[in-house]
């Protein structure tokens, strides 16, 4: 096993273990409350974790593979249990998946078809996992007021996937120039995009004096990808190029 692919086990691991002691001290009212996710609520959002990892680990009973079209599957068949209950239930499924990805059960070099429709080893697909689930646990602290865990292994394989697919929003969706420059910076971390003569956007070393420069907060950052946040509403300091900021920002939303 690579020492990427165990860091994606572990940082599944400590998000799905994060979530399942945040799901033990929530009150009933709220379980009920609605997240940034349109139509889902605290209690949807562990029902959609608890089915994805169910199906992956061979146990859902409907035999129908999630993709991004069908969430609403794992959602609806839980959506009756008691919250105690689908928390008992997590914590065994967690358990019996890590042990699994752990002891060499699943061949993590085997390409598989993702959820998401992208292949990809399976190795590399649990740090989308860790990302998938890592955002729904910011969304039911964010619903609960119950802010945590911000940083560790989930928030870094989360920064990696996001950093990463900047070249697709600023050279798909925001389109600037060739030789223009995107720089996008949270505390601690800071990526720069540049957009190349063949209009294609490549991760770069930072220039002196970018074309536009977006400072925002981690978790602005991660809201704007998840498309949890009005790219309008977002507090972002933006220095240079305005028009190209927008465009950006309007293109941040990276997930489903």
């Amino acid at each position: 096993m690579s020492d990427e692919w165990r860091a994606n086990i572990d940082a599944l691991e400590q998000t799905a273990q994060s979530m399942i002691v945040l799901g033990g001290e929530l009150d009933a009212a709220d379980w009920a409350r609605p997240t940034e996710c349109p139509g889902w609520s605290v209690r949807d959002q562990y029902a959609h974790i608890l089915g994805i990892e169910r199906w992956l680990l061979g146990e859902a009973s409907d035999g129908e593979p999630r993709t991004v079209a069908n969430t609403a599957l794992d959602v609806e068949a839980f959506r009756s249990w008691p919250p105690d209950k689908v928390v008992g239930e997590l914590r065994g499924v967690i358990e019996r998946r890590v042990a699994s990805l752990r002891s060499g059960a699943v061949d993590l070099a085997q390409v598989v078809t993702t959820p998401f429709g992208r292949d990809m080893p399976y190795g590399d697909f649990m740090a989308h996992r860790a990302f998938d689930v890592w955002m729904h646990e910011q969304d039911v602290r964010r619903a609960t007021g119950r802010p945590g865990n911000l940083d560790g292994p989930a928030a870094e394989v989360s920064a990696r996937i996001l950093g990463g697919l900047l070249p697709l929003v600023v050279g798909r969706r925001a389109r600037p120039e060739p030789g223009q420059s995107v720089v996008v910076e949270t505390p601690g971390r800071c990526w720069c995009v540049e957009m190349g003569a063949d209009r294609r956007g490549r991760l770069a070393e930072e220039p002196r004096e970018p074309t536009v420069r977006l400072r925002m907060g981690w978790e602005t950052f991660f809201r704007l990808g998840g498309g949890r946040v009005d790219p309008a509403e977002a507090e972002v300091q933006i220095t240079g190029d305005g028009d190209l900021a927008g465009r950006v920002l309007a293109g941040m939303a990276v997930t489903p």
